[in-house]
């Protein structure tokens, strides 16, 4: 019977430290996986998609720019953590980190709201510009990187 309590107790006591013990934090990346592109285009692709689809491809360039600038000087790419950098991976440094992801997920949200609404009023052509504009700085940035 003692071996069992003892048994039982050694189990929770085991248990408890593996639900209490303290988590190891993995570093986050800086720029967010979700600021990547799939594919460039062209402007004869671009010309015969329907409007519906120039607006998303638009939302979605200017998205990714917006999770991507801030970070030039460190990083043009999602993947690179703080530790990759040298910058210590401390409590105040993740949550500097945090504070900034959550800032740009704000402005985002706010921003796409927007451009749902008014895009739609923008011209065909113009919309095709503005997409071949952002693509073109994600190449360039994307290059700067290799240089």
């Amino acid at each position: 019977m003692k071996a069992k309590v003892s048994l039982i107790c050694t189990l929770f006591l085991f248990l408890s430290a593996f639900a209490f013990g303290q988590k190891k934090v993995t570093p986050k990346s800086i720029i967010q996986r979700s600021a990547l592109i799939s594919k460039y285009h062209d402007n004869k692709e671009l010309s015969s998609m329907p409007k519906k689809e120039l607006l998303e491809l638009c939302i979605e360039r200017a998205s990714v720019i917006t999770k991507t600038l801030p970070y030039v000087a460190l990083a043009t790419k999602p993947g690179v953590t703080l530790v990759d950098l040298g910058i210590p991976d401390e409590a105040d440094y993740r949550k500097l980190l945090d504070t900034q992801e959550e800032a740009t997920f704000s402005y985002l949200e706010t921003t796409t709201n927007f451009q749902r609404k008014i895009l739609p009023y923008a011209d065909k052509n113009k919309l095709i510009s503005a997409i071949l504009f952002y693509e073109n700085l994600l190449k360039s940035l994307h290059e700067f990187e290799e240089q």
